[in-house]
């Protein structure tokens, strides 16, 4: 049970690191508006008309007896924006980091470099254009995976009483799980960690992927909370993959309060 804890000190860790590093909080923030107005409106378009399209999926209640069929279509509709909504939570890390690749490369490689003791960060060598397709190709098959689970979790959610106290939770640790390797896919592609590599290293320590990454899922629930949070999560989950890779950490540079040599 203590990495539960750890992992969510890295979450906080991290905030405090980006915190403390005021001129690239505000370039981190560009992605997460992107990508939060690009959602919103997805997700109004599935407000608007999810009602109609579960009406159209479902001729048989026509025939059914009042009030059967607003009910079924109620809770279809509340279960497909549940799902939306899912879906929106685990994908916009994703295509957050995708859009703000280079920054968070960028911001990646200062954490290491300040946590570090020599001051160096692993370096992957790979042209940008490279780096964008690894990022993308991984973050689909992630998508399909979260997709698989979302489906799975869809139907189960129709089950009594299961389905409104069990499957929730799950959800929430799916999502954390998911939200997790996506922020520090960014350290771990960078040190040349396949996509199968980083899923079976955070396998191995699912109480810390889950005190990290639930906790941030649940906060990106918030409207516009995941957009001022991503940049430390991008540093918190850097924080976590040299965790879980063995490496030395300088604790002494999370704690100091002043701006590192590169802000300087």
């Amino acid at each position: 049970m203590r990495d539960l804890g750890v992992g969510f000190g890295y979450l906080l860790k991290g905030q405090r690191w980006m915190a403390r590093h005021r001129r690239s909080y505000g370039f981190g923030l560009l992605p997460g508006l992107i990508t939060l107005v690009l959602y919103a409106a997805a997700l109004t378009v599935l407000a608007l008309w999810g009602e109609g399209a579960v009406g159209w999926a479902t001729p048989f209640a026509d025939d059914w007896p009042s009030p059967w069929p607003g009910l079924f279509r109620g809770l279809l509709t509340a279960v497909l924006f549940a799902l939306g909504l899912l879906l929106a939570v685990v994908t916009f890390t994703a295509v957050t980091l995708l859009i703000g690749q280079p920054f968070y490369e960028s911001l990646s490689e200062r954490v290491d470099r300040d946590v570090s003791a020599d001051g160096t960060a692993p370096e992957s060598g790979l042209p940008l254009w490279r780096e964008l397709w690894i990022s993308g190709r991984d973050s689909l098959r992630i998508l399909v995976r979260a997709a698989l689970w979302g489906l799975l979790l869809f139907g189960l959610g129709f089950l009594p009483f299961v389905g409104q106290t069990v499957v929730p939770v799950i959800g929430f640790l799916v999502t954390g799980f998911f939200l997790t390797e996506e922020l520090a896919a960014v350290a771990l592609q960078r040190r040349g960690v396949a996509l199968r590599a980083r899923l079976k290293l955070l396998r191995s320590r699912k109480l810390l992927v889950w005190g990290f990454g639930t906790p941030l899922g649940l906060a990106f629930l918030v409207p516009f909370v995941a957009v001022f949070l991503m940049p430390g999560a991008v540093a918190g989950a850097t924080l976590l993959a040299r965790d879980l890779l063995g490496e030395e950490t300088d604790g002494t540079a999370l704690s100091e309060p002043t701006e590192s040599r590169e802000d300087v």
